[in-house]
């Protein structure tokens, strides 16, 4: 691509109500959880912001956040060290907010693109994600348009920080 061709395409992805992230919304609202989206008062505008259970959840896309060891990162072929050096800052950024946040109390959960991407990835890491923010057992969890049998799952590990669960205010 010419730089100019790159930078038209780089240009027109968008930072909000991505795809991932209304896939994680109509999941969590399916669900009866109310949230806020995007709420600039709080470190990294974080994409769902659930005041009740002291949680935010960042989607992050897995170029933009350099996710290791994920088919869906690769760094441009031209101008190298721009996007080494961007996505260097954008995972720093990530760490600082993930530290700011927990400073005040939050709880944060970061989803990678790539795992809500397929169908059989994506009701697994839902249901993760569900039970972490509410302390509901996903091994009882059912999902939906199967059998109503519990489905067990390993408990979620997202990348960022993680602090204990806070009770309701």
């Amino acid at each position: 691509m010419t730089p100019e061709q790159r930078s038209r395409n780089m240009a027109a992805i968008k930072g909000k109500d991505t795809k991932p992230e209304i896939i994680v919304r109509k999941y969590l609202f399916s669900k009866g959880l109310r949230y806020r989206v995007n709420n600039r008062k709080l470190p990294g505008s974080p994409d769902i912001v659930l005041r009740e259970y002291k949680t935010v959840v960042f989607i992050d896309g897995c170029f933009w956040h350099g996710h290791k060891d994920c088919k869906y990162f690769r760094l441009p072929k031209s101008n190298v060290d721009f996007w080494r050096q961007k996505i260097t800052m954008n995972t720093a950024r990530d760490y600082a907010n993930n530290v700011d946040l927990k400073l005040a109390g939050w709880r944060v959960i970061r989803i990678w693109e790539c795992e809500i991407k397929t169908k059989a990835k994506r009701e697994e890491t839902l249901s993760r994600l569900f039970a972490m923010i509410t302390g509901i057992p996903s091994d009882i969890i059912s999902l939906p348009d199967e059998s109503n049998e519990p489905v067990a799952a390993e408990p979620f590990i997202p990348y960022g920080i993680v602090t204990p669960h806070h009770s309701k205010r």
